[in-house]
């Protein structure tokens, strides 16, 4: 299979949806009807999207990233080989795909997509998207986390988790870190110019996932019916709602102010990364209620198969946090502190239901943390919004929070974004 492309992952079925996909049987119900209604009646839509969107969501489970699968093919795993290819990429990033000799076909199409800035691209927009995803800090970082432990009830996002082993057992921390490292890269002042160590990451993220996809697609226990292909564009799409949307709203419980204009700045700054990554489905959400749609789908489509990989994930979370003995005392107390923390963010935003049928910490007192910090949080975000000169110190305050919170769990360490070459089973 090497250097070739798995036959079904050139095409799929028109109009093909995967088995796993449980959307239509269960839009009826009367709890997701009840639901429906209550935010039809607070927020004047209705958060039920149209049977057009529902049908190019599902869909894009079968869809993956063909311009980079083909440089893959012709460069990774053609005569150049990966070592020659992994610095062929590194030079085109930081001198452009011009200073690369003989450049191959496929590096030049790559890099022709990466460069060319789509007709919807609004920089003022993506720069403000970035900023508010800053002003989060560092509670996006366990947010957005714990939003993903409530999806790991499905088989498509956890088995190649699972298989890979990045995020389960004693590996999870390392994979945890780089997410965090790539999240701050890209929302970095100028994180996605040309050049610039978010865009480069971007592009390092996107190879690594066409990797992992091709591996997966050979091994026998990929459910192609039931789940798609691999790290598909339709659960990579949920990835960046679970950036911009998603936690918008959610960390109003923290006492963040944002608005709606705001969330929908995210929306257009994560459409970008997503752009640069490879994810462009023609129908990611343009406002906020378009993006309220799309999660209605997500979540009333669900399955709730991946058993026993799934729980393996959630449980390996928070163990990862846990200070090491062998550390430095003033260490140990920062990440003991850390790791409370997390439980707290953890208890407090997983549903209760997931956290009690999974083997997790006590829960108390921590989880009254976010509570008691909320106030603190509504009263700065008050004064900034209010008090001229204070936004612009705020963002340099959350950061230097950003980056501190990172150093201490990896100390001096970078991020390495490597393909997986092997997989636990």
């Amino acid at each position: 299979m090497a250097g070739k492309t798995p036959a079904r992952l050139e095409t799929a079925a028109a109009g093909k949806v995967p088995s796993e996909f449980r959307y239509w049987e269960r839009v009826g119900d009367p709890g997701v009807q009840r639901a429906r209604r209550v935010w039809r009646t607070l927020f004047r839509f209705d958060p039920q999207p149209s049977e057009e969107l529902v049908r190019a969501f599902a869909g894009a489970y079968y869809q993956a990233d063909p311009v980079a699968e083909a440089f893959v093919d012709e460069v990774y795993l053609g005569a150049i080989g990966p070592k020659a290819g992994r610095a062929m990429l590194d030079r085109a990033l930081a001198h452009g795909v011009e200073s690369v000799p003989d450049a191959p076909a496929s590096l030049v199409r790559l890099f022709e997509e990466f460069e060319t800035a789509p007709d919807w691209l609004d920089p003022e927009l993506v720069a403000q998207g970035a900023k508010v995803f800053r002003r989060w800090g560092t509670s996006v970082f366990s947010f957005a986390t714990t939003s993903t432990l409530e999806m790991y009830s499905e088989s498509s996002i956890s088995k190649p988790l699972s298989y890979a082993g990045g995020y389960a057992g004693d590996k999870a921390h390392k994979r945890q870190l780089e997410t965090v490292r790539f999240w701050i890269d890209v929302s970095d002042p100028g994180g996605l110019d040309p050049g610039a160590r978010g865009r480069q990451t971007a592009m390092r993220v996107r190879i690594m996932h066409v990797f992992i996809r091709r591996k997966l697609m050979t091994r026998p226990e990929w459910d192609y019916d039931a789940w798609g292909v691999p790290i598909s564009i339709g659960d990579a799409t949920l990835t960046l709602m679970g950036g911009s949307l998603v936690p918008g709203l959610a960390l109003w419980s923290l006492g963040h102010q944002t608005t709606i204009s705001e969330i929908e700045a995210t929306l257009h700054f994560w459409r970008y990364v997503g752009h640069l990554l490879g994810v462009q489905p023609s129908w990611y959400p343009r406002d906020f209620r378009e993006s309220v749609q799309l999660m209605f789908a997500a979540f009333v489509k669900r399955a709730y198969t991946a058993g026993a990989d799934g729980e393996e994930l959630v449980e390996s979370y928070l163990p990862a946090f846990a200070p090491n003995p062998n550390s430095p005392w003033a260490k140990r107390i920062r990440d003991e502190f850390n790791y409370r923390m997390q439980i707290g963010y953890t208890g407090f935003w997983l549903p209760p239901a997931t956290y009690a049928r999974h083997r997790m910490p006590n829960r108390f007192p921590w989880v009254l943390h976010p509570l008691v910090q909320a106030p603190v949080v509504f009263g700065a975000e008050t004064l900034r919004r209010t008090v001229p000169g204070l936004d612009a110190v705020a963002d340099r305050v959350q950061r230097h929070r950003r980056e501190r919170w990172y150093r201490n769990e990896m100390g001096d360490r970078d991020a390495e974004f490597t393909p997986v070459e092997e997989f636990r089973r």
